[in-house]
């Protein structure tokens, strides 16, 4: 069915065609008659402009791309939803991709928005150490705003950070506090900024107090729920096992607490448990988990800020920080003798 065009708008409100185009365009030399006149019959001809064309004339698409490295995780979700809520204000449409943490498909999924015209570009990527992630970011001439990641080789982009050091700190000095001396790290890779960011405040929380920091307890892999319940059952097998963990993610803690569940270990009783992000599971669990968190939504909304700010005019990169808190619930309890 051919739809309705502008000179039938125009025809129809009994205006010039360049009228009809400056009330699409938003002009301000337009009078509010003149405004509803058109927009009176743009809705009776039924009339619905081509976006794409409009976009080509304006050399801008009003689109923004958000690159999120898994998207079923609830934290990113989060994010992604600030960073939208924050464009639409802004008058700005949003291209959601997951690169489910693959680097490979951060590269693809770059270099379909960039064909896709996107006026900036927001992103979490998989691995900051990867290549072909740098060499496709380097060939974007739009504003780039990386969510808690350091891209090496890319110093034009703005950054928003959360202060995972402050808050995991906070964490292992919390367990210190209850007895607790043997205390696992399970986290994602260290070639992520939040990873380094972690163990960076877990050591630093022995080193304050003189105690060693148990190395033989930390285990380093991916973010996902597999790697976390593999590698609790490995620290439950020691001979000598930690008395707390850490999850340095909300998809390693579904993982954690599977592998609890089949060695029979009880959360809070056997075994004193902190995770990152506040998340359902974390507050639902019997019993509640102690967390570090931080405000997701707050992140995607800061991320859109900083962009918009580029996109304004602006012509330096910025960096802000999204504080993070330690959520102490039953979870951690004070070390059990046995």
């Amino acid at each position: 069915m051919r739809g309705a065009t502008m000179k039938e708008v125009a025809a129809h409100a009994g205006v010039a065609l360049s009228s009809v185009s400056r009330v699409l365009n938003n002009h301000p030399d337009v009078s509010e008659a003149m405004r509803r006149q058109v927009h009176d019959a743009i809705e009776a001809v039924g009339y619905e402009p081509n976006l794409l064309a409009s976009s080509l004339r304006r050399g801008s698409t009003r689109t923004v791309g958000f690159i999120a490295s898994d998207i079923s995780n609830p934290l990113f979700a989060e994010i992604a939803l600030g960073a939208e809520r924050r464009l639409d204000e802004a008058g700005y449409s949003m291209v959601l991709t997951n690169s489910e943490g693959n680097s490979e498909r951060d590269e693809a999924m770059i270099r379909l928005l960039r064909r896709r015209r996107i006026d900036g570009l927001i992103l979490s990527v998989a691995d900051e150490g990867w290549p072909g992630t740098a060499a496709e970011l380097s060939k974007l001439s739009e504003p780039v705003v990386l969510i808690d990641r350091e891209v090496r080789g890319i110093h034009t982009a703005s950054a928003v950070f959360s202060d995972h050091a402050d808050g995991m700190q906070a964490a292992t000095n919390h367990l210190l506090d209850l007895g607790h001396s043997r205390i696992a790290l399970i986290s994602g890779a260290p070639s992520l900024r939040p990873v380094r960011e972690r163990l960076q405040g877990f050591q630093a929380a022995f080193e304050g107090r003189g105690l060693p920091v148990p190395e033989e307890l930390l285990r380093f892999g991916s973010f996902s729920a597999r790697f976390g319940q593999e590698a609790t059952a490995e620290l439950l097998a020691l001979a000598e096992p930690p008395s707390a963990i850490v999850a340095g993610g909300n998809l390693l803690l579904t993982g954690v607490l599977r592998a609890l569940r089949d060695a029979g270990r009880s959360v809070g009783q056997d075994l004193s448990l902190v995770s990152c992000d506040d998340v359902p599971l974390t507050e639902l669990h019997s019993p509640p988990i102690t967390v570090i968190d931080r405000d997701a939504v707050q992140m995607g909304e800061a991320a859109a800020g900083l962009l918009l700010d580029l996109l304004a005019g602006g012509d330096r990169p910025r960096v802000t920080s999204v504080p993070t808190t330690l959520i102490i619930r039953d979870s951690t309890q004070p070390v059990r003798d046995h």
